[in-house]
């Protein structure tokens, strides 16, 4: 799958990543993780820091996919209001999931505080703000219900928007706790990592097909070698809809630029992170060499070909509207441009478990706008089952969790 083109400010920013070899030897292990990304890496760490025997294998290199194309803002808000889903899942359910992706902020600050080298994780604040005046009353019903079940935002009017910021919205939820960090940065420094500690690492190794023989299973790859597991882990990411379709999946398009270093960010207090209640959003943040990162102006087609024609114009458009927001900056360049395929779930939740059509494996499938959140949730999930046999959240996540109308 052609997941992403164009030039990507993440792979700048780490130009000599550590190196891992090919396989070249049959090997035996109890948990084989397929996937070198966000998911794979943060299972891959926290497996061995818990004595698990692991050993991961990436096609490309580490980073190297769609983690090289995420924004890396981390929230506990979601595409999916707090509000739909306490619709979806029940008040229990559905502040449960807020409260998880919370806490994973907490937990990635924690991680990367013990990671070899920085992944530039840094503290802020978010503004959510209505799009239009059609869109007040919701968000502020959102907003009421956040604030009932203890997260820490508040509620700005227009004036107060307009006094902050350079711009002003109808209305805003400004919320505190949130982060950002540089994905790909934090795929190669988890796996560095654990390394040290046991971790077996083997990238340009392309796993092709597996057969269970026994209590093992046995893994081809595309080196001719065999690694023998008794537990298999697939965090592969938007590819894994080319070995197994879900119908909850729902893959499409999606456009970032990062602009030139800027001196000043005025109008925009504190840097924080900032989307918007339309569909597809607009968000945007700061970088730690002080770039601003704006995305969105998703497609719903999932095509490379498709997506990758619109990149230019979708570039002009995403500084067109950071300009307008922020026209204190001055004149903005596009110094790195990319589209991106992009993964979403119709319940708006992502996938962690079992699947029927594959005994012994568990996946772990990060879907949303919130991915790196929901790679530290999952990573947990999934080494919770595999060392303890049970997590407290796993059916939440689950693949035959309480579906959707719309997608059974």
């Amino acid at each position: 799958m052609n997941l992403k083109s164009g030039t990507l400010l993440w792979h700048e920013t780490l130009p000599t990543p550590p190196q891992y070899p090919v396989l070249e030897e049959d090997i035996t292990c109890d948990v084989l993780v397929i996937g070198g990304g966000e998911a794979g890496t943060t299972c891959s760490y926290l497996l061995t820091e818990n004595g698990v025997d692991t050993v991961l294998v990436e096609r490309r290199h580490i980073g190297y996919g769609s983690t090289s194309a995420n924004t890396g803002l981390l929230q506990f808000a979601n595409d999916k209001t707090l509000t739909a889903c306490i619709h979806s899942f029940g008040v229990e359910g559905g502040v449960r999931f807020y409260q998880l992706c919370k806490d994973a902020v907490d937990d990635l600050e924690t991680i990367t505080s013990k990671l070899d080298f920085s992944s530039d994780f840094i503290r802020r604040d978010s503004l959510y703000y209505a799009s239009t005046p059609d869109d007040l009353a919701s968000l502020r019903t959102e907003y009421d219900n956040l604030k009932t079940h203890g997260f820490p935002v508040t509620w700005m009017d227009a004036n107060a928007i307009g006094k902050s910021f350079s711009f002003s919205r109808p209305g805003a939820i400004y919320s505190t706790g949130d982060a950002e960090i540089n994905p790909y940065k934090l795929a190669n420094a988890l796996v560095s990592t654990a390394s040290k500690k046991g971790l077996r690492v083997y990238q340009d190794t392309e796993v092709r097909h597996h057969i269970k023989e026994g209590d093992e299973l046995v893994f081809h790859t595309s080196t001719g070698k065999q690694i023998r597991c008794k537990t298999a882990v697939f965090a592969t990411g938007y590819e894994t809809q080319e070995i197994h379709t879900n119908k909850n999946a729902v893959l499409t398009s999606s456009y970032a630029i990062a602009t030139q270093p800027l001196a000043d960010f005025p109008g925009w207090p504190n840097r924080c992170l900032i989307w918007e209640t339309a569909r597809p959003y607009l968000y945007l943040r700061t970088t730690a060499d002080n770039r601003i990162v704006v995305g969105g102006l998703d497609e719903p087609s999932p095509l490379a070909e498709a997506r990758d024609a619109k990149l230019v114009s979708k570039t002009q458009q995403l500084l067109d509207k950071v300009e307008q927001l922020f026209p204190g900056v001055g004149k903005l360049r596009a110094d790195f441009a990319w589209s991106a395929a992009f993964g979403g779930t119709h319940d708006g939740l992502p996938m962690f478990g079992v699947q029927d059509e594959f005994p012994g494996c568990y996946f772990l499938l990060g879907y949303g706008g919130n991915g790196t959140v929901y790679s530290a949730i999952g990573g947990r999930i999934i080494c919770d089952l595999i060392v303890k046999g049970k997590h407290p959240d796993a059916d939440l996540f689950a693949f035959n969790r309480r579906k959707s109308p719309t997608f059974v």
